[in-house]
C-alpha cells in the first residue's frame, strides 16, 4: 500500500477591495513552505461573478503561476467546472497544465451548482449533465484519438485534431466531485475516483463512497487507486486557539457558500447555512496536532482516504494565521500522514 499523501488547497479568496497583488505573494510564500516541508501536492478552486463581497483569482493562470515554485509536488485542479467550457478548451488547457506540470496534474471536475455561473455562461440549467458529459467525452478522444467528428448545439468538430497531447497517457487522473445519486454514479462512469466534499459529515461521505463503489461493480470497472477527500483544518497549540484562530474567517466562507446556493446542493440534514459550531461536528478539523489526528482518523480507517487536501488558509485570514497552522501540520501531521496506511476499499463495507 502507498504512502498517503496530503496537499494544500490555495484559494487565494480575499474580501473585496483587498489588494491582490500582496495576495498573490503570499500564497506563494505559503506553497514555497509546502515545497520545503515535503508536502505532495497543491491545489486550487474556480468560481466566477463572485458574491458575498469576495474576490479570487481565476484558478488556471493561478496554479500555472505556483508551478514556477511548486518543485516536484502535483498541481491540482479542484475543481473544473465542466459544463461552462468548451471540450476543446479543456483539452488544449488541461494538456497544457500537464505539460506545465512535467506530468505532474490531476485534473478534478464539478458540475456546478450556481445559477448566475450557468447564466453567465449561457448553460440553460437543463443542459448542465449534458454539457457535462460532453465536455469530458470530447476532451479525452481528443487527447486519446487521432481525428475527432461530433456535433451538438455547442461543439462541431470534423476530423478534429489536437496536436498538443497530454504527458501522462492517456490523460491525467480525472477526481470527480459529486454529491446526487445520480453524479457518483455519473463519476463512476466517467471519473477515476470520487473527490469527498469538505461540506459534508464523514457518515454522508462513507454513504456516497458505497454508492460509487456499487456503480463500479455494475460497471465491472476496478476500484480506484486514488481515494481523496477535502478538509478544512486548522491547527493551531490547542483547540480553544484553533477554533479562535479560525473560526471568524471559515464562517465568513460558509455564509458565502450559502450565498452562492451551496446549501441548494445538499441533503436537509447536510445544510451549511447554521453556526460555525454546529458546523466543525463532524465536519472540520480543529484544534491542536493531537485533536487534529485523532479527528482524521476515521477518514483513515472508516473511508480509506489515500490523498487528503486540506485547506487552512480561509477568506480574509492573515497570512500569520496561515503559515503558523501550515508550520505545526508540516512538523505534527505530515510525517505521521505519510507513515498510516488507509484501509484498502474493498474492506470497507457498505454503510
Amino acid at each position: 500500500m502507498s504512502r498517503i499523501k496530503a496537499g494544500i488547497l490555495l484559494s487565494n479568496q480575499q474580501f473585496e477591495g483587498a489588494d491582490m497583488v500582496s495576495a498573490l505573494e503570499e500564497q506563494i510564500v505559503m506553497l514555497r513552505l509546502l515545497r520545503d516541508r515535503g508536502w505532495d501536492s497543491y491545489f486550487a478552486s474556480q468560481h466566477y461573478l463572485n458574491e458575498g463581497g469576495n474576490q479570487g483569482l481565476q484558478m488556471v493562470p493561478f496554479l500555472a503561476r505556483l508551478a514556477a515554485e511548486a518543485g516536484d509536488m502535483t498541481m491540482g485542479l479542484g475543481l473544473l467546472l465542466a459544463p461552462l467550457h468548451n471540450p476543446v478548451y479543456t483539452a488544449e488547457t488541461i494538456a497544457t497544465l500537464d505539460v506545465i506540470s512535467r506530468g505532474n496534474l490531476i485534473f478534478g471536475v464539478g458540475l456546478g451548482y450556481r445559477t448566475s455561473e450557468f447564466e453567465a455562461f449561457g448553460v440553460r440549467k437543463g443542459q448542465r449533465v449534458q454539457r457535462f458529459e460532453e465536455c469530458l467525452t470530447i476532451a479525452k478522444r481528443l487527447w486519446i484519438e487521432d481525428k475527432v467528428s461530433y456535433e451538438s448545439d455547442t461543439c462541431s468538430l470534423k476530423d478534429a485534431h489536437l496536436s498538443l497531447k497530454c504527458v501522462q497517457k492517456p490523460h491525467p487522473p480525472i477526481w470527480f466531485a459529486a454529491k446526487h445519486p445520480n453524479a457518483i454514479r455519473r463519476a463512476a462512469k466517467l471519473g477515476d475516483c470520487l473527490y469527498h466534499s469538505p461540506k459534508a459529515t464523514l457518515a454522508t461521505n462513507k454513504e456516497r463512497l458505497a454508492i460509487y463503489k456499487d456503480e463500479l461493480q455494475k460497471l465491472g470497472k476496478p476500484l480506484p487507486r486514488e481515494n481523496p477527500c477535502r478538509i478544512e483544518i486548522y491547527c493551531a497549540k490547542d483547540r480553544a486557539t484553533a477554533m479562535a484562530l479560525a473560526g471568524p474567517y471559515i464562517t465568513e466562507k460558509y455564509k458565502a457558500y450559502a450565498q452562492w446556493e451551496s446549501d441548494k446542493a445538499m441533503p436537509e440534514h447536510e445544510r451549511i447555512n447554521k453556526s460555525f459550531e454546529d458546523l466543525v461536528q463532524d465536519r472540520f478539523v480543529i484544534g491542536s496536532p493531537d485533536d487534529c489526528w485523532n479527528q482524521l482518523q476515521p477518514y483513515i480507517k472508516e473511508l480509506g482516504v489515500t490523498h487528503f487536501v486540506f485547506r487552512t488558509n480561509f477568506l480574509g485570514m492573515p497570512l500569520s494565521n496561515a503559515l503558523a497552522s501550515m508550520r505545526l501540520m508540516s512538523e505534527e501531521l505530515l510525517p505521521a500522514l505519510h507513515k498510516a496506511t488507509p484501509t484498502p476499499l474493498h474492506q470497507i463495507s457498505a454503510v
